[in-house]
Parts: C-alpha cells; sequence; structure tokens
C-alpha cells in the first residue's frame, strides 16, 4: 500500500474528484478525514469507504472558511497528532463559463477567482504551518487544462475567470512549495482536462471536439485522476514538488 497509515485530508470530499481521491486514498491504506458541506453525501462515501475495509471519519468543513478550517484541523491534530497530506477538491464555478469577456459581469468573472484561490490558500497554509513544524507533508491543489490552452482553445472556450483561477492556483502552488521545501514539505498541482464523468448533459459533438484535441484520442477519467493522487502523496514521488502534474491526456504537451 501506498499510503499505509498516512493522515489525509480532503475538502470537497462528496463531489467526484474528492470522492475520487479519498477511495484511492484509503485503499492505499491512509485514514481519510472526509470534509465538505454535504452530511449525507459525506456518511455514504464514509460507509462505502468502511464496508470495503478502510478508515474514514467525517466533519462538516466550509472551506471558504478560515475558523472552521484551522477548527477542524486542531480537532484532528488533537486525535492523530499529525496531518500527512491535504487535498483541495472544491469545485472552483466552472459553470460561469460561456459568456465572452466583454460581455461578463464582474461578479461572474471574480466568483471562480475568489472561490478556487481562496479555498486553496486557506486550506493549504493552514496544513502547511502544522507540516512545516513536523517537517513532513503533502499538499495537492486542483487546476484545469484551462490554464494553459491554446489560441484556438481559448477561442472556443469561453472560459471567462475559471481560467484565471486555475492558473493563479499553480501559481500559488509554485510559491507556496519554494516557502515550505526547506521543511521537507512538498505541493503539487494536479492538472486535468475535462471529465465526462462528471457531466450531467455530455454534448456528444462537445466531447468528440475535446477528444480529438489531445494525443490519446480521449479525455481523462476520474480514476486516472485518484492514481495520480494517490502517486503524488507517496514516497515514490519524494523527488516532485513546485511542479504541475499534466493529466490532459495531450491535449496540452509542455
Amino acid at each position: 500500500m501506498l499510503l499505509r497509515d498516512k493522515i489525509a485530508v480532503i475538502y470537497g470530499a462528496a463531489g467526484s474528484i474528492g470522492s475520487a481521491v479519498a477511495r484511492g486514498f484509503a485503499r492505499e491504506g491512509a485514514r481519510v478525514f472526509l470534509t465538505g458541506r454535504n452530511q449525507t453525501a459525506l456518511e455514504t462515501l464514509a460507509n462505502e469507504i468502511r464496508e470495503l475495509g478502510g478508515l474514514a471519519e467525517v466533519a462538516i468543513v466550509d472551506a471558504l472558511d478560515q475558523a472552521a478550517i484551522e477548527h477542524h484541523l486542531a480537532e484532528l491534530l488533537a486525535q492523530t497528532g499529525r496531518i500527512d497530506i491535504s487535498f483541495n477538491a472544491i469545485w472552483i464555478r466552472g459553470d460561469l463559463q460561456g459568456t465572452p469577456l466583454i460581455q461578463m459581469s464582474a461578479a461572474d468573472f471574480t466568483t471562480p477567482i475568489m472561490t478556487g484561490v481562496k479555498t486553496h490558500f486557506l486550506t493549504a497554509t493552514a496544513a502547511a504551518r502544522q507540516m512545516v513544524q513536523q517537517q513532513s507533508g503533502v499538499i495537492l491543489t486542483l487546476s484545469a487544462s484551462s490554464s494553459v490552452l491554446s489560441g484556438r482553445e481559448r477561442r472556443y472556450h469561453l472560459t471567462g475567470g475559471f481560467s484565471t483561477a486555475c492558473l493563479a492556483i499553480e501559481g500559488f502552488t509554485h510559491s507556496l512549495a519554494g516557502e515550505v521545501g526547506p521543511q521537507n514539505v512538498r505541493v503539487v498541482c494536479l492538472r486535468s482536462d475535462a471529465l465526462p464523468e462528471t457531466w450531467d448533459n455530455p454534448a456528444e459533438q462537445i466531447q468528440r471536439y475535446m477528444q480529438d484535441g489531445t494525443a490519446l484520442g480521449r479525455l481523462p477519467r476520474l480514476n486516472e485522476v485518484a492514481n495520480a493522487a494517490i502517486f503524488l502523496a507517496s514516497d515514490y514521488a519524494s523527488a516532485m514538488t513546485g511542479t504541475v502534474a499534466n493529466l490532459t491526456c495531450g491535449s496540452i504537451m509542455a
């Protein structure tokens, strides 16, 4: 097991990416602390993990509330004595796309930025303060391919503030990694392309267009994002920090 006896907290654990990563972490031996705002969804996920022999605990935490985040971490530390992995899978309001910037309201543009960047800053720095003291830990952030789209894709995808938020999260990842690296704390960002499994009503034409723009001729899957998170959180990735893991099936090559 790659994460045996690790203590992992997952923000937005009831979402598609958060739950996939939580299952993967638990399967690899981590004790997972599932946080979010939907008690029923969190309990359902926790029970699923426990039925498979994993260890999971649930807490209601608003990941945009600094006091709530720090209170939960204090309770977690009182119980476990450490935190090994922090992963933020909070939704960055990708729904506020599809309008040209020159026609978009300031509120719709800034909402993804204020949501995504703020929650990553609050959860990552709270975890980092403890990890620096214990001289170990891994912080995983979450971005998307819209941060580095080609010109053609920027013409096609009207990303609004979503792409700005993703780019800012990647920049924050680099900065935090540089600050906490000397204390043996790693910070890595996962950048995925669109995940059709998470779409409510996938449009075949749009999906085909996006698939045709990848080197693999397909879009990534949730289990692939989870597997990457497991690897990056494990000691097998101990030399990796301050970088962005490209999980786009080759829609982005860099």
